[in-house]
């Protein structure tokens, strides 16, 4: 039985309302042209396909442009091997984006031009309190800030420091240019925001041509100007921040771009943080930033997810003002019901268990033509080898089943996949009592996996022929946290509480020959296990898979509650 399929976002959200509003009003003479900003420090991950689905998503279905643009405003952090998985991360994801690459440090002569016409206009001020004092300075939600001693500096004063900041002359965190707001402004982000600061550090596109270096409130709206943006979409965080994107552009006579905010991605048993990535990383948890466990997009690539299945996703979570958590399970439902569609089946064995058909000819090797998927025939078939002794799956076999158990039990008969029916005669123990072998008799008149008189069985087992086996390591993945939500931890505790220590179990599994002939990507069903995609570390003498997703598995959901 199929699962029950949620439902796509119903009508148009709000971004979407916005843009057809301002289509209709004449507001950009129809044009729509938006942009992903990410930053070059961190690869992407799961809530960056979600705003990057929007933003070309929304250009796309308007006839409009999105623009890709890094915004390397913190050299500190940032360096070319982002640069190129972003790049690879959307295009995966299947968006193209207008025109070159652009960079905020495109920008960087004319921000610096933007930020002296700010001071000459008495709207910037050079600082030389430190970082703690400027905070300690700003006041709070309910206090008004209080002015920095260098509020009112002489213009010419404060252009002289700036370009001397500039010229390298100073150390870094000794000065910062500030705006000149309003230190009493309800909204804390307009009490005298920094612009500049100095950061004498290594660029990986200017490389030392610049030793102060903008921040991203100042620079985002005016790149968004400059490339002609109509609506800058970002998440709630930034909300705060609008207030200063028109402030910069109204006091700059700019081109007005204008940013709308909606909810960022947040995923059951799943941390998005960038530094919480970053140190799972940095620190081993995981293999890297690809590990399959990793919300990373290449991550979730590594697994076996598809694009289309991620496309799918971010259409049927839709597009909302409030902050909410999805359940990891949609997203799993859309991975399953692409690879359904579109994954070959096959026949692999991650817990094998001898099975010996003790009167089958010893010898013979006969071979079942299979199809690759029972639903579409384009697919084609695999031929796959049957020989006296077998393969199965452990949990297949239950020396004492309990009731409904309808797979292979002592005297019970059931079907092996395409071949024949077969009925439990025996079992072989080990020292220890561990059935190590089961033995059973097969009925040759049922060939195929039919029976010529019309008996049926309620058991279909998938196998494999022991001495045509490919040897391969398998790969099960559960969620990387314990907890559902993993940001909550106990006072003294960090998110490394939360951690699962079983998010790995690698298995020691035997294939039927075809899955050997796959390459590094591929996704296949394991019949009855799950899907799978082959491991970039694969080798020929040794294929790895990693489970993507499992099935539903109606036996495994009686069990667990029995």
């Amino acid at each position: 039985m199929s699962e029950n399929k949620p439902a796509a976002a119903k009508g148009p959200d709000f971004v979407r309302a916005i843009i057809a509003e301002d289509n209709a009003n004449g507001k950009y003479k129809g044009r729509v042209h938006t942009r992903f900003p990410p930053e070059p420090n961190g690869y992407l991950h799961i809530g960056h396909a979600k705003s990057i689905c929007l933003n070309f998503g929304v250009a796309k279905e308007n006839n409009g442009k999105c623009n890709l643009r890094f915004d390397d405003t913190n050299p500190l952090k940032e360096d070319v091997e982002y640069v190129d998985s972003i790049m690879e991360d959307v295009r995966w994801l299947g968006f193209q984006w207008d025109g070159p690459v652009y960079y905020a440090s495109d920008y960087f002569e004319q921000l610096y031009q933007f930020a002296e016409q700010l001071i000459k206009d008495g709207k910037a001020y050079v600082d030389e309190l430190s970082a703690d004092e400027i905070r300690d300075l700003r006041g709070t939600l309910t206090e008004p800030g209080k002015n920095s001693p260098y509020r009112d500096r002489p213009i010419e004063e404060n252009l002289d420091l700036f370009r001397r900041m500039r010229a390298g002359e100073f150390e870094d965190g000794s000065m910062v240019l500030r705006a000149k707001i309003s230190m009493d402004a309800p909204n804390l982000v307009m009490r005298d925001p920094t612009l500049y600061r100095i950061r004498k550090a290594h660029h990986h596109r200017t490389k030392d041509a610049w030793c102060i270096y903008p921040m991203y409130d100042f620079t985002h709206c005016i790149s968004d100007s400059l490339e002609g943006i109509t609506h800058s979409l970002c998440t709630l965080e930034f909300v705060n921040n609008r207030e200063l994107y028109d402030w910069i552009l109204e006091n700059l006579n700019l081109y007005r771009s204008y940013q709308y905010e909606f909810a960022r991605l947040s995923l059951t048993y799943t941390l998005l943080s960038k530094r919480v990535l970053i140190q799972l990383v940095q620190d081993g948890i995981v293999s890297g930033w690809d590990d399959p466990r990793m919300p990373t997009i290449c991550g979730i690539r590594r697994r076996g997810y598809t694009p289309e299945s991620i496309r799918d996703f971010c259409e049927r979570i839709g597009v909302a003002k409030a902050d909410s958590v999805v359940d990891w399970s949609l997203l799993e439902f859309c991975v399953r019901e692409h690879l359904n569609e579109v994954a070959p089946r096959a026949m692999g064995v991650i817990n094998p268990l001898k099975l010996v058909i003790d009167n089958y000819p010893e010898g013979q090797v006969e071979e079942f033509n299979m199809p690759l998927h029972p639903e579409d025939e384009s697919h084609g078939s695999r031929k796959v080898p049957f020989t006296k002794v077998l393969y199965i799956e452990q949990e297949d076999f239950r020396e004492n089943p309990p009731k409904k158990y309808f797979r292979l039990s002592p005297g019970q008969e059931v079907r092996l996949r395409y071949a024949y029916y077969v009925t439990c005669t025996d079992v072989v123990k080990d020292e220890a009592g561990n059935i190590v072998e089961v033995h059973c008799i097969y009925d040759p008149a049922t060939k195929g996996g039919w029976s010529e008189d019309g008996r049926k069985v309620k058991g279909t087992l998938h196998w494999v022929s022991a001495e045509h086996a490919v040897p391969a390591e398998v790969r099960l993945y559960d969620h990387l946290f314990a907890k559902e939500n993993p940001s909550q931890v106990e006072p003294g505790k960090t998110f490394r509480d939360n951690l699962n220590p079983n998010s790995l179990t690698v298995c020691e599994a035997f294939l039927e020959p075809y899955l050997a002939t796959l390459k590094p990507g591929d996704k296949v069903q394991f019949e009855r296990l799950g899907y799978f995609c082959m491991d970039p570390e694969s080798t020929e003498d040794k294929p790895v898979f990693n489970r993507t997703v499992g099935l539903r598995d109606s036996w495994a959901k009686i069990e667990n509650k029995g």
